[in-house]
């Protein structure tokens, strides 16, 4: 695939405040790739940056092998779609959607054209004479995708765009999008701090927290071979168990020694142990590797989410099976359900879930994002 975008050694601060240090990213022709990440790690700064509202303190935008650090967002081949669509209230579907092309004097009966087809696409035909002020969140969303599209750019940044939108219509834009990225082949940059929407759309994710990139890589890559706690705490649930990496193949953690898949650390290394909650079995105590207590369970609808208190440690098990609160258990690891990652400035902070509940999860994210 060919390199569509490069930022090489990028840093920016607000106030004496490191924003963005150091960072560097290549992101590629027809790809869509999100970037993930807590409130204040500088994924929309970074966004930002690329569209030309902000300017690197430290560091080069190069676009298709052209440094464009001083070009103004209107001369760069890039569009971007705000979460608060910035639509022009006085103009119907149709002229919304026209505006950049009436802008650049495009013949009449072209603009039709072009307008006709992008509300075709984003499925609103029969659309145009409506009242922007009159469409449903989701609609004036298509109208603000729309509107970016038809200016044909090389590439579209989208902020947190589907942040306003109830869950279910979220979740149908999220394959929408997906769907118009695939039809246009235009590269898009996707900003958000839900680990599930990028999961379900991205080609590529990075995931960044402070500043900094911690993972590049497919959703599946991210998922299954986190590079270090911050990681796989951010991305879906994870137990993540201090254990000793006894030699190839081997770990130690909760008193047991568990044969695993993973190779290269020092003999008695101090590692980190990530088991996901869905791949954790329950049994029997006299058959279980590990036995505890489980002290909550939560009916999640598909499964049952219980927490289990194995050696003083809290674990989080995702099951289908029925389990009582307060019943003693064992549960069983296969190899593969076991991921070992090196230590990093982020071990001990992720991965108990003493004080996890759903009410406090939600409270600690309740779903806006602050400018970055």
């Amino acid at each position: 695939m060919e390199k569509i975008i490069e930022l090489k050694n990028i840093s920016k601060a607000f106030d004496g405040e490191t924003v963005l240090d150091n960072m560097s990213l290549d992101i590629y022709d027809n790809e869509f790739i999100t970037l993930l990440g807590p409130s204040g790690c500088g994924k929309t700064t970074t966004l930002r940056i690329v569209g030309g509202f902000e300017h690197p303190d430290q560091g080069d935008v190069i676009f298709m092998g052209e440094r464009i650090n001083d070009v103004p967002p209107h001369k760069r081949h890039v569009n971007t779609v705000f979460q608060k669509y910035a639509l022009f209230p006085h103009l119907n579907v149709f002229e919304n959607v026209a505006f950049g092309l009436r802008q650049r004097k495009v013949p009449k009966n072209e603009i039709k054209e072009k307008v006709d087809n992008m509300l075709k696409m984003v499925m609103l035909s029969g659309f145009a004479d409506r009242s922007v002020t009159s469409l449903s969140g989701g609609q004036q969303q298509r109208v603000a995708i729309a509107r970016a599209l038809v200016n044909e750019p090389k590439v579209l940044l989208l902020d947190e765009p589907l942040g306003a939108l109830d869950l279910k219509l979220r979740k149908d834009m999220q394959q929408e999008l997906k769907k118009i990225q695939k039809n246009t082949g235009i590269t898009f940059i996707f900003v958000t701090h839900d680990q599930e929407e990028a999961l379900s759309m991205s080609d590529t994710i990075v995931v960044m927290s402070e500043g900094k990139i911690q993972q590049i890589g497919t959703p599946s890559d991210i998922y299954n071979e986190p590079v270090n706690a911050f990681v796989a705490d951010f991305i879906g649930e994870s137990n993540i168990i201090d254990g000793v990496m006894l030699s190839d193949y081997r770990v130690r953690f909760g008193g047991h020694t568990f044969e695993c898949l993973d190779t290269g650390f020092a003999p008695n290394e101090p590692v980190d142990v990530v088991v996901r909650p869905e791949d954790v079995d329950i049994v029997a105590p006299e058959k279980g590797m590990l036995c505890g207590n489980v002290t909550s369970v939560t009916f999640m609808g598909v499964h049952n989410e219980a927490i289990v208190d194995i050696g003083g440690f809290k674990w989080m098990i995702q099951t289908t099976d029925h389990v009582e609160e307060n019943a003693y258990i064992g549960i069983t690891l296969e190899p593969d359900a076991i991921h070992i990652m090196k230590k990093s400035k982020y071990s001990g902070m992720f991965g108990d879930y003493s004080s996890y509940s759903n009410e406090l999860e939600e409270l600690s994210n309740p779903g806006g994002e602050d400018e970055e």
